[in-house]
């Protein structure tokens, strides 16, 4: 398996598409729901799940995040996590800390990033991030 990842891109057969979509585990759809898309930018796409909740790029630039509602609280570290990169970094820790995010490792310069670790109200961990060299985030 090791061997064919480092082949390089899969080839697809024409007509089949591949669409990412991250989804982030969670116990209260609509809090998270309220979070993310105050963070992001984000809009809910409302459906008759109870299970799930899209929330979807309204400029259909970036990847779904999809909402899970499960049972089990979160343990541990994440394994994988969002950067929201910005052109300040200060300005929008204290803008997600005012949405109700914690900040777990306050602001390092690392690899020409200045980035913070922060976590969202249910514990789930993501960076905010700004490249010191002015580059916009996209």
């Amino acid at each position: 398996m090791a061997a064919e990842l480092r082949r390089g891109p899969a080839r697809r057969s024409e007509g089949i598409h591949v669409r990412l979509v991250y989804v982030l585990d969670t116990n209260d759809l609509r809090a998270e729901a309220d979070f993310w898309c105050a963070v992001l930018g984000f809009e809910r796409e409302e459906g008759e799940h109870q299970t799930y909740l899209a929330l979807r790029d309204p400029g259909g630039r970036w990847p779904d995040l999809l909402l899970q509602k499960v049972p089990e609280a979160k343990a541990g570290k994440n394994r994988m996590h969002l950067d929201v990169v910005v052109p300040d970094v200060a300005a929008e820790i204290d803008r997600v800390r005012g949405l109700g995010a914690e900040v777990l490792r306050p602001t390092v310069e690392e690899d020409g990033h200045l980035l913070a670790v922060m976590a969202d109200p249910e514990g789930n961990e993501f960076c905010v991030v700004q490249r010191l060299d002015g580059t916009p985030g996209e």
